[in-house]
């Protein structure tokens, strides 16, 4: 609290210093508007001059330069309040002495000057010691960066911490972890995966350079895998390779097994992209969310489970409070179907399904998200299908 009164009352010192400073710059007839009309008018005059052809480019520059530098210099020097006004200036004295008082007096009032100062370390401990289910996905994450600290050398650990940066909303910090978690374990296909599905959901659905190089490197050390071939087939098509792309995906349609859930998303993608000639526009529903499918790869190890878990009680807990949040409500439909928990999934989607009855397109979003198949990793981008278990 200390350092909060010493910076309010150096702010406030500041502001009054600013208002005093242009009342002690007032003066008397200098600077006044008439020395800027002359100085304006000679700016005009020199204008007249040059369109009468009486002043060379060279001499119209200097000209134009020097009466711009008189200009400025005396609106510099225009007087802080009117001469005629003399009897304006104690008020505004009075203003500039009352805004910090009154600011002070509204925080003694509203505020708690008594709260002890809350550092960020101190609250990092709080939350280790708060069941995951009471901590929002940003608090979690921000556990786990204290504890990759102490672990700079665990991929594992790297790669949960995008997972919950990602959930947190932060694909830019996710991708940061994705990145060292690679650095720490070239050979894992599933990191290289999630670092590519992380930097796509980055570009709002692109498949830019940064991803292809990942899933490029994710397929060079697991030739059959469906997400690296999917993106790198998407790639194609944006370059504008559309025949070769969607020979990619045919061949990847293909290679799926006959009962996987998502080959009617994946061939109804195939078939649309092929009518209209090039991709989907960024933002089109053509199938599982970009949510879902940029988020990097959860795995079926516990402690990931235990993650996941207790960011979803946290997004139930939040929509309890909150229960307008449409997108929320998707979100914690297409979870619960992911984790494989019917009887939460279906509890869901009746809540939501009654809250925005007359909403059209939300519907259609919660049907779509209780139909997402439960999976021990997040499924690609849009209607991708499952990518293969590294």
């Amino acid at each position: 609290m200390i350092a909060f009164w010493i910076a309010a009352a150096g702010l406030s010192a500041v502001v009054a210093a600013l208002v005093l400073r242009g009342a002690a710059r007032a003066s008397l007839g200098v600077g006044d508007d008439a020395s800027l009309a002359v100085h304006r008018r000679q700016l005009s005059e020199i204008d007249d001059l040059a369109e009468r052809g009486l002043l060379a480019d060279a001499e119209l520059k200097a000209a134009r330069a020097e009466a711009g530098r008189r200009l400025i210099a005396a609106a510099d020097h225009q007087q802080a309040w009117p001469v005629s006004g003399p009897k304006a200036r104690p008020f505004v004295l009075f203003a500039a002495f009352l805004a910090p008082v009154c600011a002070l007096a509204a925080y003694l009032f509203i505020g708690v000057p008594g709260l002890a100062d809350q550092p960020y370390l101190k609250r990092v401990a709080q939350w280790r010691q708060t069941p995951l289910s009471q901590l929002r996905p940003e608090q979690i994450a921000a556990v786990l960066q204290e504890t990759a600290r102490a672990k700079p050398n665990d991929p594992q650990l790297f790669r949960l911490l995008a997972l919950t940066r990602f959930q947190a909303g932060d694909a830019t910090g996710a991708a940061q972890a994705l990145r060292h978690a690679v650095r720490l374990a070239p050979d894992r296909v599933d990191l290289w995966v999630g670092l590519g599905e992380v930097l796509v959901a980055e570009g709002q659905g692109e498949v830019g350079t940064d991803a292809r190089r990942a899933f490029a490197e994710a397929l060079r050390r697991d030739p059959a895998n469906v997400s690296a071939r999917y993106h790198l087939a998407k790639g194609r098509i944006a370059d504008g390779d559309l025949a070769g792309g969607l020979a990619d995906w045919r061949a990847l349609l293909a290679a799926l097994p006959a009962d996987d859930p998502r080959r009617a998303g994946f061939g109804d993608e195939i078939a649309q992209t092929e009518a209209r000639g090039s991709l989907a526009p960024t933002g089109a529903p053509t199938g599982a969310s970009s949510e879902q499918a940029a988020a990097p790869a959860t795995g079926d190890q516990p402690e990931v489970e235990t993650f996941i878990q207790g960011m979803v009680a946290s997004l139930a807990a939040k929509l309890e409070a909150n229960p307008d949040d449409a997108d929320g409500w998707v979100k914690l439909v297409r979870a619960y179907a992911v984790l494989g928990d019917s009887g939460q999934r279906d509890a869901a989607l009746a809540k939501a399904q009654a809250r925005f009855h007359d909403q059209p397109k939300v519907l259609a979003a919660l049907r779509q998200a209780a139909q997402t198949p439960r999976s021990a990793q997040v499924a690609p981008p849009r209607s991708a299908p499952p990518r293969s278990a590294p």
